[in-house]
Formats: C-alpha cells, structure tokens, sequence
C-alpha cells in the first residue's frame, strides 16, 4: 500500500498512535479478560459516511488479523433494516469512502480483486469499477491533511490527491544519496525507510464518465485537504508556501479555479489553517486552526480551534474560542446554520454543535469515551463512531435529542463472558500547588476485600495529549491478570484548557513528571489494595521519555518499559524529522543563549548514573519521529551504569509499535519482564514507601 492510502487508513480512524499504546496479556483465578492474542479477533468501526438522502451510512472495519499492521474494509449499511454489506472480499483492502451529491456512486480507494486505485460502485455493492487506476502517495510528513477526495457538485468530475516527483527526488534516492533538503526523513509511522522520497502532492481531477484525467496543480509545493465548491468553480486546498517550507511549518488556505488552473490566495499569516470546508450556500469557508507565531509539524502545544471567514478570505473570525478546550476539524450542518466538531474535555473526546452565528455550543454527544469520525444528514441525524469503556470503536446513529443508537457490535462474541476492568477517575494538587490534575486507574478484574495488587504507572505521548476512559486494550489486558494501570494527564496534556497544555513550556522533564510521581503518591494512599512493592513504569513516545527520566529521579518502581523514549534532548533535536518541536516547547532554538546546556541538564542519559530500575528498552527500528539512536545511547549507558536492561527493536515499525504481531509480542515479552522483577505477592514486608 502507498503511503498516500497508509496516511488515509490513518486519517480514517484505523489507527491511532494511542492504539499502539494499548495493549498486554493473561487471566487470572477464575476471572476471564483479555489476553495478548485477543488483539487478532479484535475489529474497530471507522469512517462513518452518510449517503445524501440519510438511508445508508459507509463506513470502515479495521481488523487486526491480518499479516503486517490493521487494514481497514469498506461496509455500507442500510439504517432502516442495519443491514450491511462488505465492498469486495475478505482479502481486500478498501477505505475513504465518498459519496456523489446524487447518492448514486460511492467512490473510494483501495483494492477490490485486480482492480486498485480510486474505485467506484454502486449503493447496493454492483457495478464495482477503476475510475484512477493509480494514485501515487508521498512519506513526506504533512500533518493535519484533510480530505483527499471531493465530488464536482454535478456529480460529472472527481478530484483527488496523487503525488509527482520534485527535482531532487533522483538524487536523494541515488547512489550515493546526495541530500539537500532540510526536511530529509520521512513521517513517523511510515516504519519502511529512513528518507523522504521527495514526492510532491498535487490536485488532479477525473471525468466520471470518460475517465479522463487532468493534473490542475503542479511544482515544488504541496497542496491537500480539499473542497470542491457549491457553485463548482473552485477546489480549496491547504498548502506551505514558505520560501523555507521544510524549516518553517505553515499551512495557509487557498482556492483553484478549476477552469483556467489559476490560484487565490484566502489567508497569508505566520500560524497554521488547517482543512477548509465550503459552507453550503459557498459564501463562508470553515477550517480548524491556530493563532501562534510557531506551530510545530509533529505536535502543537495550541490548541486547535474552528475558525470561520468569508469566501473571499475577509472577516476570520475564531467561533471556537467559546471552549477552551482542542478542537477537531468542523463539518458544516446541511442547513449552514452551525458547525459539529469534537473537543477534548477532561480524558474524553465530545461532539459538539456550534450556531455560527454565536450562542452557546450544544454537546451533541457527551458519553463517557471518545467520538472519532462523524458525519451529518439533513435532518440533523448523526452518525459516529464512539470508543467506550468497554470495547473498541464501535458505529452509532442518533436522531434530534433521542439516545443514541448503536449499530455495530463487532466484538460481541469475543467479549461475551469476558470481565473488563472498570476505569476510574481522581485528582489531586500538584507539587508547586497551581494546578488540579486528574488521573484515570483502570482496576483490576478479580478483585477481594483482602487483595493486593500490581500498579502499572502508562504514561501517555505528546506531550500534549490526553488518556481517559476510553477502552484501552493493553490497560484491559493487565487487568485481566490482576494489574491495575494508572495513566495520569499531566501538565501539557490536552483537555484542560490552554493554560495546562502551556504549562510544560521550558519545563520538559520537570514538575510534569512531578505531576506523574505524585499521582502515584495519591493511588497508593487512597486505593490501600494497590502493592507498593509491585509497581512498575512505562509509556510511549513522550511517556517513554518521561519513563527515562523517572528511573534516574526515584527506585520506587520495579521495573520499566519506555517505548520509542527521548533519552537525550539535545541529539533528539537535531535527528527527528520535524525540528521546529523543541523551539516551540523551550521559545528559542537550541543553539541559542543557554538552552543547549538547559536541553543536556533536562536529559535523562545526563542523570544515568541514577537509574537502577531494571529496563527493557522498545523500539520501532525506522522511527524517524525518536530515532532509535535515542534508545541506543540509553541501553549502552544503563549497561555501563551496570543496570539490567534489553534492548529489543521492531522491525518495519516506525513511531509506536503497529503491526498485530509485533505488538502481541510487545505485549507478552512486557508482562514477562514485569514478573520477572515483582517479588511474589506477599513474600516481603512494605518497604517502599517513596515518595
């Protein structure tokens, strides 16, 4: 699959770097969980796609049983009869699904037998046909891309994303490799190679009927995220046209006259627009955004919020700023009157309707979990997918104030009989006393009124993100052997305002990680069931970082796991494919005034001489996010230190562990080594008492 159709899968939900943070292992006494090779039975519901007359709903069905990482198949179900049928075979891979304003054709990307490409077919699953036979895609990290497919309004053209080769694309991939861009390595989870292959994403357009095809943008930019306009005279696309665009990471709006291939510019500003959308009468353009001097290409400490302004660019004005809270791209009500997007608030992700004319935003929906995709009818139905505490993404629809209304239950027979670990939240003050911060355990399954249990402390990525109480297999998994998990959103993490998302600037490795001890300090002092003796660490990414720098700052845990971990700020800086990251989190660059030395002091390979928590070091052999020199250096100075620690590296992966069997085996071998270190329950008296 093209790297253009893997960001797709990717943007349609089938797989969320928190996904790969989610996974373990074994039942225990009589209780029946979850075990590690479950993950392969599991499936997740994506993608959801009203038709235009609201009686069919496509949507995607990522499986994990497959050989190499979760692929998704496209399903269209009927809502009156939830009657569904599979585009193509068991063996094919289909996503993206996009219907044509008449609701006649649905068209999508994928592979259906010998026929691959952006495909066509009808409501009913007949008359399966190529319309592109070959979509080229780019590893160029390009976060933030919308839409990659849009219907002319006749219903006559569709246009679509595919790549060309810029001018140094033959050199950099020659022998030897000349590089001359700034920007040489390739996104995070692409996993395969270690260089950008200098493809430029364009606009093309096709005749439904003839096939007939016409590349309307070309040159050394990249343009994505697409919408074909009401009228039908213009595409808006999302582009960086800085002069410097590897260096300097800014998305402005943009629309193409589809007839004479000419460009109007819509905004020109040093902050970041991200997928616009036409409103519906063609007069306004909706777009999720920012409003900083410096947005970074892998994370932004801002948080996302809609944006609205008139179609020729005038009156921008930030409709979302009534939440303070991060927002996801909007999608305007049939009618114009509102947009729907989805905020995080407090470990959970809501729906939320917003008048665009001002007033209060109604929540939409505002269960417990995590809304993922989402798509509006003209009746105001809703239809989305929706994490629970209990199972994976599972299909919804919902209709004016009624309940929601489930329509997929793809896990059914695998989690009959099965016990799932309820998750609980509580805060607590952080150490410098200036904020409120929530932590969220998931409790193990077989629990006594005389039971002591492992605490497993997961720290989640970012750092600005969020854990909640959304299913979470690998928390799910540890409770199913009698382990509870603490995942504690500390300062930075999203989900609670802009003021805690900042509050990790120019402090990486500092009172966040504070904030993680001291919820630590809380769980055992509030949940007396929980084994000081039996407590372990680890996390992902930024949680891998902070999972480094923690076992050079206390013993209290047994042993730890970071996964794809920042050991050493300063060579992180300067090996990462994005370099824009510590500049936004520290408000300079590393060469400047004395933060070359602040990076070193806040780096746990500076403090190795500390650590002495046995550690089994995770990672993707091609990450190019945290290059796998991260976890080198620190296995080598852990064994130097004369700590017990493996090193073991996963090919094919990049950023965060993906493929089924790759993490079903990171699952197993973490669970191992978690026993190996934990004294037998019972066999010692209490003598951690840190902090």
């Amino acid at each position: 699959m093209d790297s253009r159709t893997r960001s797709a899968w990717i943007r349609a939900g089938f797989f969320i770097l928190s996904f790969a943070a989610v996974f373990a292992l074994a039942p225990i006494g009589e209780a029946q969980g979850l075990t590690s090779s479950d993950l392969s039975r599991f499936h997740s519901a994506g993608g959801a796609v009203l038709s235009p007359d609201g009686h069919r709903v496509a949507y995607t069905v990522i499986s994990f049983d497959r050989p190499g990482r979760p692929a998704p198949q496209l399903w269209i179900m009927e809502l009156g009869t939830q009657k569904s049928i599979r585009i193509g075979g068991e063996k094919d891979v289909t996503g993206n699904p996009r219907w044509a304003p008449d609701g006649k054709w649905l068209a999508f990307t994928g592979r259906v037998g010998e026929k691959h490409g952006l495909l066509l077919t009808r409501p009913d699953g007949s008359e399966i046909t190529t319309l592109v036979e070959k979509i080229e895609g780019t590893n160029s990290p390009l976060p933030g891309e919308g839409e990659d497919v849009t219907w002319s309004p006749d219903g006559k053209q569709v246009a679509f994303i595919s790549s060309a080769p810029d001018e140094r694309a033959a050199e950099a991939s020659g022998d030897p490799m000349v590089i001359t861009r700034y920007l040489y390595k390739p996104d995070a989870g692409e996993g395969m190679t270690r260089f950008n292959d200098n493809e430029r994403l364009h606009i093309f357009a096709v005749d439904v009927a003839g096939k007939q095809i016409r590349q309307l943008t070309q040159g050394i930019y990249d343009e994505h995220s697409i919408d074909w306009s009401p009228d039908g005279k213009e595409i808006l696309f999302a582009s960086n046209r800085e002069p410097n665009q590897d260096e300097f990471f800014n998305y402005d709006i943009f629309a193409l006259n589809v007839a004479d291939g000419s460009i109007r510019r819509l905004t020109a500003t040093e902050y970041n627009e991200y997928e616009p959308q036409w409103s519906p009468d063609g007069k306004h353009i909706a777009y999720r955004g920012t409003k900083r001097g410096l947005t970074d290409r892998e994370t932004t400490m801002e948080d996302t919020h809609v944006w609205m302004m008139n179609a020729d660019g005038s009156n921008r004005r930030e409709i979302g700023a009534v939440i303070d809270n991060r927002q996801s791209a909007p999608q305007w009500a049939p009618d114009g009157s509102a947009v729907y997007f989805t905020v995080q608030e407090r470990g959970s992700n809501h729906l939320v309707r917003l008048p665009v004319s001002g007033g209060t935003p109604e929540y939409v929906v505002k269960d417990r979990g995590s809304v993922g995709g989402f798509s509006v009818g003209k009746d105001g139905t809703v239809v989305y997918t929706f994490t629970s505490p209990h199972d994976m993404s599972q299909l919804y629809v919902k209709s004016g104030s009624g309940a929601p209304r489930k329509l997929t239950d793809l896990n059914a027979e695998l989690l009959a009989g099965k016990q799932i670990g309820e998750v609980e939240s509580f805060t607590f003050v952080s150490n410098d006393n200036k904020f409120e911060v929530e932590a969220f355990l998931t409790k193990p399954v077989g629990m006594t009124g005389t039971s002591k249990h492992p605490l497993i402390v997961n720290i989640h990525g970012g750092p600005h993100g969020q854990n909640g109480p959304s299913f979470n297999f690998r928390n799910q998994v540890y409770a199913a052997r009698g382990w509870a998990t603490l995942n504690v959103n500390f300062r930075g993490s999203t989900g609670y305002g802009q003021k805690f998302a900042d509050a990790v600037f120019g402090d990486q490795n500092g009172n966040e990680g504070q904030d993680v001890l001291y919820g630590v300090s809380a769980a055992v002092r509030r949940y007396l069931w929980i084994d000081r003796e039996r407590m372990g660490i680890e996390g992902v990414s930024y949680g891998g970082q902070l999972t480094d720098w923690l076992i050079t700052q206390t013993n209290e845990f047994k042993a730890a796991i970071p996964t794809a971990g920042i050991a050493n700020l300063v060579s992180y800086n300067y090996m990462t494919y994005y370099n824009q990251y510590e500049e936004m989190e520290f408000g300079q660059f590393l060469h400047q005034g004395n933060l070359m030395d602040v990076a070193w002091e806040r780096s746990a390979l500076k403090h190795v001489a500390g650590a002495h928590t046995p550690t089994m070091l995770i990672h993707g052999e091609n990450d190019n996010d945290v290059p796998i020199a991260e976890a080198e250096q620190f296995f080598i100075a852990l064994k130097d230190v004369g700590t017990e620690a493996v090193f073991v590296r996963y090919p094919r992966e990049g950023h965060g562990i993906r493929e089924t069997k790759h993490v079903i085996d990171w699952t197993d071998r973490s669970i191992a080594w978690y026993e190996k270190h934990f004294p037998k329950a019972g066999a010692e008296g209490v003598t951690n008492v840190q902090p």
